[in-house]
């Protein structure tokens, strides 16, 4: 599951792993250690690795570090890939109620109010998924394309209802969500 930051990846990578009774991995839930410091790219990858071992689960997020290694293994990239507007009220909504519920996200990690107004990308969830939209799209269209990704189903999802779709097709039949 790829796309950009609030498009809805986990939501529907857990609805997903449910419906065909495999497990998750959310990335962000082992890259951000403590203090938002990030893991060592070779346990990163040791630990994705021993996740897509088994013979069915989900994962999500966009990290190249462990892109390949998760595609070499995976069927499908279901592909979010929803308008910037909607991906930042999405964003914005979500962000709010973790700031405010002061909820705690991986390993102790939480977002403040100071990272709403940041111009830096890299301390701004917003300013990223601002400043990434355009090159998210590129990056998944451009994979399709790639002879290297010939044994991949890309799923391109545009909108909330077509996510609910897939989910609702992989419910009702148990098979792959480009089915």
């Amino acid at each position: 599951m790829v796309g950009n930051a609030g498009s809805g990846k986990t939501t529907l990578a857990a609805a997903l792993a449910d419906a065909i009774g495999a497990p998750h991995l959310e990335l962000d839930s082992i890259f951000h250690q403590p203090n938002w410091e990030p893991l060592d790219v070779k346990l990163f990858r040791a630990q994705v690795a021993d996740f897509i071992a088994g013979d069915a689960w989900v994962v999500d997020g966009n990290y190249s570090a462990v892109r390949q290694l998760v595609w070499a293994r995976a069927d499908t990239v279901i592909w979010l890939d929803l308008p910037r507007y909607r991906v930042m009220a999405q964003l914005t909504l979500r962000t709010l109620r973790r700031i405010l519920a002061r909820a705690e996200l991986w390993n102790g990690n939480t977002e403040s109010v100071r990272s709403l107004f940041r111009l830096d990308p890299e301390q701004s969830i917003l300013r990223w998924a601002w400043t990434q939209h355009d090159k998210y799209s590129e990056r998944y269209r451009d994979a399709q394309e790639d002879p290297a990704n010939v044994h991949l189903n890309f799923v391109r999802v545009p909108t909330r209802s077509a996510a609910a779709k897939i989910v609702a097709s992989v419910a009702a039949h148990g098979g792959a969500a480009g089915e």
